[in-house]
């Protein structure tokens, strides 16, 4: 693994605000952030103003953030994952493999439109999995 693990907060159509919230707080910046209008990827045209994808960062604190899609809108509990950024296909194929085996997947493993590998498993502790390899 390249590093720590990285969580992940899921909203459901308050990630910028949430992220001013935190701006606040913590006195950080937003490092990335790609609404899903500006994604290659197929999303409807009333969340084309939610965050797809950001970074927060404020020294050694760093969170991602997105809003949720359609659908699968986030509730206490679910709206957290914790990403692990994989160093190879082998370490993401083998971390997939063992977590699936009594997980369930919600997003199979798959090359993605930001080049990476990429899957979301949740285990069978209610624990969400992002597990990604950018190639």
């Amino acid at each position: 693994m390249k590093h720590q693990i990285t969580p992940y907060f899921s909203f459901n159509g308050e990630g910028k605000e949430a992220l001013e919230y935190y701006k606040e707080v913590f006195e950080g910046e937003v490092t990335e952030l790609q609404t899903f209008g500006e994604a290659d990827f197929p999303s409807p045209p009333e969340i084309s103003e939610g965050i797809m994808h950001a970074k927060f960062k404020k020294g050694d604190l760093f969170f991602m953030v997105s809003d949720s899609f359609p659908g699968q809108e986030p509730t206490v509990g679910n709206n957290i994952s914790l990403v692990l950024e994989l160093e190879s296909e082998e370490e993401i194929d083998t971390y997939y493999s063992r977590l699936t085996e009594k997980g369930t997947v919600i997003m199979e493993l798959q090359d993605t439109f930001w080049g990476a590998k990429f899957a979301k498993v949740k285990d069978p502790y209610g624990i969400n999995w992002d597990l990604n390899y950018t190639k």
